[in-house]
């Protein structure tokens, strides 16, 4: 796993990216990283991204986890809000974005796209999970801000 970090003020104007990730936060990142273990153990790679997310949720839903699909990320732009700005796969106890890829090719925006979900949404910690890996261990990368 990568951990990318970056710079982001908390509600205190202070830089966050010295303070670590709560403790809380950080066990369930071990949940969802072991609920897409899970999921990679059981489908393997090659099946579409739809199946691993309904199959992902399931396993968050079995360690007790609360999440929200498809979640929709307004954009306010020149003091408007579009309500049809982005949209996150998974949002995991209000904490954690989880963006869900099953390709062959890895692209670089894909680090982009969940640095930008996370500073709009001013969350701390995600992860782009890609199932279409050999291994797992290849298929996640954690990001901090």
């Amino acid at each position: 796993m990568i951990n990318t970090q970056q710079n982001h003020k908390n509600s205190k104007g202070h830089d966050d990216k010295y303070n670590p990730i709560s403790e809380r936060t950080e066990q369930i990142a071990k949940l969802v990283v072991d609920s897409a273990y899970q999921v990679h153990y059981n489908l393997g790679p090659g099946l579409l991204e739809k199946v691993y997310e309904v199959c992902f949720c399931h396993e968050l839903r079995k360690h007790g986890l609360s999440y929200l699909r498809q979640v929709d990320i307004p954009i306010v732009y020149d003091n408007l809000t579009f309500p049809e700005g982005l949209r996150l796969d998974v949002l995991v106890e209000d904490c954690i974005i989880c963006e869900l890829k099953a390709l062959e090719t890895v692209n670089p925006v894909w680090a982009a796209q969940i640095l930008s979900h996370l500073k709009l949404t001013d969350k701390r910690l995600g992860f782009l999970i890609n199932f279409n890996v050999v291994k797992m261990k290849e298929g996640i990368r954690r990001f901090v801000v």
